[in-house]
This record gives structure tokens, C-alpha cells and sequence, in this order.
């Protein structure tokens, strides 16, 4: 165990304890690796809510300090910084990964007994940096944080951010960038792409010890299962679908699900092309590196499924001795994704819909309204927003007459909406597009102000907000040419 004093006070010391459980695993897991010291760490952003979570508000007032730690440019006495090895299919392609440019610190135990995992992102090169440089720019950074935290507050497994510090340092990539790095908080950083590293360049034996691991940190309920490593194929499938689920609830679009970028954990996790949509089309791709669709909203349930399959083919040595028995097993798991994600998908839309009760029929109104909504060009999230205030919106397809049909059905007597469902389910603001870099650019250029302006918007984004409507206007065909990055 590693433990830091950090803060004397009249009661005696307070200390940040960090477990490195993850450093106990076999050395061809991780290196051990240092963040690089930066020139000049200064705190942009504390997340003081999440810290209390932790347990680690006492950190509140120490800014210097937590510049210093969540910089690199001071470690703790016995620790042992590391930085993942992993692999992934990126795009389709299999190769070698790893932590780039993100060092594990080790692992927070908040007040309720779970474990984080506290982790710098832009901390330098590593054995795994690939020719990169090891940094990440503050527009990328606070871009994590932003939408990151928009979407815990949005209710959706995802990593979280802690802090954002500015390294005084430039970092170069379609242009000149200020420097920073951030530190993300995550139930693990466990990926689909860690088992593919260990089944492809490890041994059986340190599958096993990988395998055992996750369940026993994230699912110790499955350790007593007479198939432990299948029991965990299975979990991880239900628990990706409900994310994936909960992804085409508010329109997010990832941009780059590698299986590197899939969490066993299922949090929602690396948000450097991600974006959410606005006008209804499931081809909808924002990633400049995503050229042909491959992540499009519309297609992000088939990736999963994709990448489960990759997951699979990485467990199937300790899922049954005999190949061809473990690829039965594992085929007989897999074969249920769609049938399972498809009645999930129509329980979150009839949810949108304040349908309580849905019949087969119903499956014919949500299709037939997305049909309209993409006709017509339509605005995803205002189209449920307007349903739920009975409002007409200035859009075409309220002019519509084969609308105004569907919202007989939809209103009838058979349905009478709950509409404290329809609150639960459509949030009233989301991290538009061009909200996003509106804040971003004024804040590299030192205003915080319609940052945290949008920040505060975003925390709360099922509240009562009586102007809501003005928040969801967007300009006009700004989406059409709008692009995303990775920010490597």
C-alpha cells in the first residue's frame, strides 16, 4: 500500500492512501513508468463534488498541491506509477497498445468500500507511446471533462474526470496547443483490448490471473460460478448493451469504439472524437478518422456486438479445454445480443414516450415517428422535449400531416402518456455541439466564464430550466461540416 501525507491540521495528518492491487498482477501486464515532469502545473478545474465521493475532499483547499500530484511533477514516496499494457482492434485491425500517454497513480477506496482507479491522461511518453509525444492538449482535456461529467449527470456508466491541470508546456497537433493533463477516475481501466493483449502474447496462466482479477475486483459474484470465465462473457454482454442502450437515449455518438476502448467495467470511456447528434439520421458520423462509418450512431449496437465476439475469442482458452466446445459455449452466449438488445432499445423508446404499458403495436409507433424524424430532418432531442410540453416546434415535420396522425395514436386513450416517465427518460439540455466549442475556445484563451456557465447547465440536465427551448436551438446547418478529433 502507498501512503502520502499530504495535509497537516490541528487534528493531525490527513493522508491519501492508494492501493496498486493492479502492480501485484504479472510485470508483462504494465511497465513501470513515471509521468514526465511538466514546467509549469497550474489547477484549471477541480471537481470538488466528486472528490467528496472519494473521499478525498480534504484536497479542497490544497491548489497548489493538487497541481503538483495531478501533474506528475511530485510522486508519492513507494509508489508505483505504471502505465497498462493492452491491445485492440482499431478499426478492424489488430495491433499492439497500450498506455500511450496515461499513467495508473494507483487506486482511491471511496467511503463506501469501492475502488477507483486514479489515473493521469497526457502525462508523458511511455514504452507504449508508438512515436506520440505522451501529451494531450487543454481543448481536449477540459473537452473530456465536460462532456465526461455531462454525461454522469446525463445517468450513464461512464469514467469520470477529477481534475484538469495546465502543464505550461505546448503541444503540437493540427495546430499549436497549450498543454495539460487530465486525471480520470474509473471503476477500472480493465478493457476488452487488455484480455486481447494477454491472450495473444501472454500465457494461459496469466489469462487466468487476468480473468480472476476482474471478476473478483468487479464481479465477485461470478468467482463460484462452475464457468467463471463464460459467466463474465455473459455479464459484460448485458451490461455493454445497457450502455449502448443508454448511448442512443440522448443521441452519443463514441467515434472510436476500438476494443481498446471498451470497459470491462462497461463505463463509457476515451471521449476524443465522441459528439452527440442533433437532426435524427443513424448514419450520423462526427470523427475525422472514422471514414467510412464504421461508428456511425446508427451502427454502435453492431460494434458491440463485434467486440464482444473479440472479447469472446480472447476467453476461449479458459472457457473449455477443447477449442471447439469453447467456441459453442461462447457462440451460444453471443447469439442472444440482438434478440436482448433489440428489447431493451424498445423499452428505453417507449420509456421516451411515456408508454407504460407497450403492446407489439407500439413497436410500429416508435418506428414510424424515427421515420418522420429522419424525413424531416428533425431534431432528436427537441422532438421528445416538444411531445413532452405539448408544443409545436418550428420544424417541418410539425407541419406534417402524417405527424399530426401519429400523435393521435400516440396521445389516445390506449397510451395517455406518463409524463413523469417522459421527464425520467428525455433530458431537457444536452452538451450540444456548438455549445461545446463555444466554451472550449474562450476557455484556452483564459475565460472560464460560459464554461462553467455550461458546466452548471449540464449537471442538471432533467431540471427545471424555464427557458429550455432557447437552449436546444441550434444554427443552422452547423452540424453538416462539424468534425471531431482524437487529440493524439
Amino acid at each position: 500500500m502507498l501512503v502520502l501525507i499530504i495535509m497537516s491540521t490541528n487534528k493531525g495528518e490527513k493522508i491519501l492512501q492508494l492501493e496498486n492491487t493492479y502492480a501485484k498482477l504479472p510485470a508483462v501486464f504494465y511497465s513501470l513508468q513515471k509521468p514526465v515532469p511538466v514546467s509549469k502545473p497550474n489547477l484549471v478545474l477541480f471537481n470538488k463534488s466528486l472528490a467528496k465521493d472519494l473521499g478525498l475532499e480534504f484536497l479542497n483547499q490544497q491548489r497548489d498541491l493538487i497541481s503538483n500530484y495531478l501533474s506528475g511533477n511530485e510522486i508519492p514516496d513507494g509508489s508505483k506509477p505504471l502505465a497498462q499494457a493492452y491491445a485492440g482492434h482499431q478499426f478492424g485491425h489488430f495491433t499492439m497498445l497500450g498506455d500511450g500517454r496515461a499513467i495508473l497513480l494507483g487506486e482511491q477506496i471511496d467511503p463506501n468500500g469501492k475502488r477507483f482507479d486514479i489515473k493521469l491522461k497526457g502525462s508523458g511518453q511511455t514504452p507504449y507511446s508508438r512515436r506520440g509525444d505522451g501529451r494531450a492538449s487543454l481543448y481536449s482535456m477540459l473537452r473530456e471533462y465536460l462532456i465526461s461529467e455531462s454525461m454522469h449527470h446525463l445517468g450513464i456508466p461512464t469514467t469520470r474526470s477529477l481534475a484538469v491541470v495546465s502543464t505550461g508546456e505546448k503541444v503540437f497537433r493540427e495546430q499549436v496547443h497549450n498543454g495539460a493533463i487530465l486525471t480520470r477516475i474509473a471503476a477500472s481501466h480493465i478493457r476488452v483490448g487488455t484480455f486481447e493483449y494477454v491472450s495473444n502474447f501472454c500465457t494461459k496462466e496469466d489469462l487466468q490471473i487476468l480473468t480472476k482479477y476482474t471478476i473478483k475486483r468487479h464481479y465477485p459474484e461470478l468467482s463460484d460460478k462452475e464457468n467463471p470465465a463464460l459467466e463474465l462473457l455473459k455479464v459484460v454482454m448485458q451490461k455493454q448493451i445497457d450502455l449502448i442502450v443508454n448511448w442512443m437515449r440522448v443521441v452519443f455518438i463514441h467515434g472510436v469504439m476500438n476494443t481498446d476502448n471498451m470497459s470491462i467495467a462497461s463505463e463509457t470511456i476515451d471521449y476524443g472524437p465522441c459528439a452527440l447528434m442533433n437532426s435524427y439520421n443513424l448514419n450520423t458520423v462526427f470523427s475525422s478518422i472514422d471514414t467510412y462509418g464504421r461508428y456511425a450512431y446508427g451502427n454502435q449496437p453492431n460494434i458491440a456486438q463485434w467486440n464482444l465476439t473479440a472479447f469472446a475469442n480472447s476467453l476461449l482458452p479458459i472457457i473449455a479445454e477443447n477449442q471447439n466446445e469453447a467456441i459453442e459455449l461462447a457462440k451460444d452466449v453471443l447469439k442472444d445480443f440482438q434478440h436482448i438488445f433489440k428489447e431493451k432499445w424498445y423499452k428505453m423508446m417507449f420509456d421516451k414516450l411515456g408508454i407504460f404499458r407497450p403492446t407489439e403495436k407500439d413497436e410500429d409507433l416508435v418506428n414510424d415517428l424515427l421515420s418522420l424524424m429522419k424525413t424531416n430532418k428533425s431534431d432528436y432531442t427537441q422532438v421528445f422535449l416538444a411531445l413532452q410540453h405539448n408544443k409545436k416546434l418550428d420544424n417541418p415535420l410539425f407541419n406534417k400531416q402524417e405527424f399530426n396522425h401519429w400523435i393521435q395514436k400516440w396521445n389516445s386513450p390506449h397510451h395517455a402518456p406518463d409524463f413523469e416517465l417522459m421527464k425520467r427518460s428525455n433530458p431537457k439540455i444536452i452538451p450540444r455541439n456548438h455549445w461545446v466549442e463555444d466554451a472550449l475556445e474562450a476557455a484556452v484563451e483564459g475565460n472560464m466564464i460560459p464554461f462553467n456557465q455550461l458546466f452548471s447547465k449540464l449537471s442538471e440536465p432533467y431540471g427545471n430550466h424555464p427557458d429550455e427551448f432557447v437552449f436546444e436551438e441550434i444554427p443552422k446547418e452547423f452540424d453538416v461540416n462539424y468534425q471531431t478529433f482524437c487529440g493524439t
